[in-house]
Order: structure tokens, then C-alpha cells, then sequence
């Protein structure tokens, strides 16, 4: 159980390492293309590079259950949480600034144990609630210590925490009764349609407009392709897979290091520096994964033997 739990762990920090390089891609893509348009884009193109795996890849436990009525409509309001989520999240992009996304998207980190806790009755481990505020501690640091100015842009964020919280934590349900690529081909099949849908009432100009202009295609295309192959069809499949294995709440602390990740990236591709206090928020986010999981490093207690006092 510990070596499944380690890789668990390890698959949802390759999935923020993903997710933190696709934020670059994502930053390019807010400026050239509307925000329905390109989530539909790329949640489509993940789909279809998943849809094969669906016949083949199935758990034995799974596998010839079939999904019942309830389960299809959860996997429907699934769908629609990543659909809401990336929307509010993209569209934030436009109106605020890099550090301010990075920390207020994170806050999912201390929504997911709370709303666990009050609503399912789950309760998380004592050396999560330390270790969220930690990685808050980070993030704060990361945006940039003290700097943050509410705008329309953070709000978009804030509202787009909620929603992420809510979907990992559905999502931390149903992967325990659909398989992995089946769960991650509805959602993305789910939330495509939301967006190409919301795309046509609402983006027409822009989608002319984009089509009017081939430098800011040939852009977009290479966003959509880079987050439709890694940050949906990669990273979304590590993370229910990886869900399986790991609470919701824990899942949370290493999946807010896509923060640190989408800074070190954006340091590299964006030009985007870091400060002494960001590094150091940086520091306190990977040492706030590393306590979450220490109860998973230490070794097992051995079962005391009672001494045999029978005559």
C-alpha cells in the first residue's frame, strides 16, 4: 500500500509539473484566442487521443460493471465543474497578473479539506491541515508577498478555486467506481461540449477575427495542441489515476505546486524573474507536499508480539 501510495503521489506532482509548463501556453493563448473556443479545442483533442484506451485499459474490479444512471449524471456535473473551472480560470488570465492567479487559484488547497470535512464528514488527517496552510503560506509568498490588488481578473480565480475544490473532490468519488480513462474521456468529452457550445453564443467575433489573422492561428494552434496532449490527455489521466490511491485533501497540497511550477516556467519562457521572497515561497510549498506525506515514508509498526503465558 505505501509503494502505491508513493506513486500516486508522484503522478499528481508530474501532473502539476504539466499543468505549470501548460500555464506558459495558456498566458499566450488568452491574448490571441477567446476562452471557450480554446478550452473546447484542446479538452476535444484530449478526448480523442484518450478514446482508444477506453477499450483497453480496464481494471479488473471495474470492469463490467457498466455506469448506472447516477453515475453518468455525476459524471455529467463533473464535466461541467472542468468546464466552469478552466472558463473561470482562463478567462481570470485576461484581467490579472501571473502572481495573483498562481495564489488565488491555489486557495483550492484549504477549500478541499473544509469542504470535506463540513459537508462529506470526511475527516482528513491532522498532518494535512498544518500542511495546507504551509503551501498557503507559499503561494502567498509566491504572488509576490503583499502585492496582490483585487481586480475582475481575481475574482475569476477566486470563484474558479471553489469550483476546482469541488471538482477533485467529485472526482476523488467517482474514480473509485469508473475506470480511469473512461472517467477522464467523459469529462473532457463533457466539458468540450460546454465550451464549443458557450464558444458559438458568445465568441463569434472573436473566432472571425482569429481566423482573419494567420500569425495569431499559427499561436494558438501550438497552444492547443501543447495543452490538449499534456495538460488533458497527460495530466488529467495522472490525476484520476492517481486519486485512486490518495485522498482528495492530499491530492490537493501536491497538486498546488503547479504554482511553483507555472513560476519556474514562466522564469524560463516569459522572462518572468523570481524574487528572494517567491523562492523562498517556493521552498515552503515543496516542504508542505513533503509533510503531507510523511506518515506514508515512515515505516510500518510492527504489531507487538505478546509473550505466550500459557502453562
Amino acid at each position: 500500500m505505501r509503494h502505491r501510495r508513493i506513486n500516486s503521489d508522484l503522478m499528481l506532482l508530474l501532473a502539476a509539473g504539466l499543468w505549470g509548463s501548460a500555464f506558459v501556453a495558456q498566458r499566450i493563448a488568452a491574448a490571441e484566442m477567446g476562452v471557450f473556443l480554446f478550452n473546447g479545442l484542446r479538452f476535444l483533442l484530449g478526448a480523442l487521443l484518450l478514446l482508444p484506451f477506453t477499450r483497453v485499459f480496464k481494471p479488473d474490479s471495474l470492469a463490467g460493471k457498466g455506469l448506472t444512471g447516477r453515475v453518468r449524471l455525476e459524471i455529467l456535473l463533473l464535466g461541467f465543474l472542468l468546464f466552469a473551472a478552466s472558463a473561470l480560470q482562463q478567462a481570470g488570465l485576461r484581467y490579472t497578473t501571473a502572481g495573483n492567479a498562481a495564489f488565488i487559484t491555489g486557495l483550492y488547497v484549504v477549500f478541499i479539506p473544509i469542504v470535506s470535512a463540513v459537508f462529506l464528514g470526511q475527516r482528513p488527517r491532522p498532518v494535512v491541515w498544518p500542511a495546507a496552510l504551509l503551501a498557503l503560506a507559499g503561494l502567498y509568498l509566491l504572488s509576490g508577498s503583499g502585492s496582490l490588488k483585487l481586480n475582475p481578473g481575481d475574482l475569476f480565480e477566486l470563484s474558479g478555486a471553489v469550483v476546482w475544490a469541488l471538482q477533485v473532490i467529485l472526482l476523488g468519488r467517482l474514480v473509485q467506481l469508473v475506470p480511469v480513462f473512461t472517467l477522464t474521456v467523459g469529462q473532457s468529452l463533457v466539458c468540450m461540449l460546454f465550451n464549443l457550445a458557450a464558444s458559438l453564443l458568445f465568441e463569434r467575433s472573436s473566432f472571425y477575427a482569429l481566423a482573419m489573422d494567420s500569425q495569431a492561428l499559427l499561436t494558438s494552434a501550438g497552444a492547443v495542441v501543447y495543452t490538449g496532449v499534456f495538460s488533458v490527455a497527460v495530466a488529467y489521466t495522472l490525476q484520476a489515476a492517481a486519486q485512486r490511491v490518495s485522498p482528495p485533501a492530499d491530492a490537493a497540497i501536491l497538486l498546488s505546486l503547479e504554482a511553483v511550477f507555472a513560476a519556474l516556467f514562466g522564469w524560463i519562457f516569459l522572462q518572468e524573474y523570481l524574487t528572494p521572497l517567491q523562492i523562498l515561497g517556493c521552498t515552503l510549498m515543496f516542504s508542505a507536499a513533503l509533510l503531507a506525506q510523511i506518515p506514508q515514508l515512515l515505516p510500518a509498526r510492527k504489531p507487538a508480539v505478546q509473550e505466550d503465558r500459557a502453562a
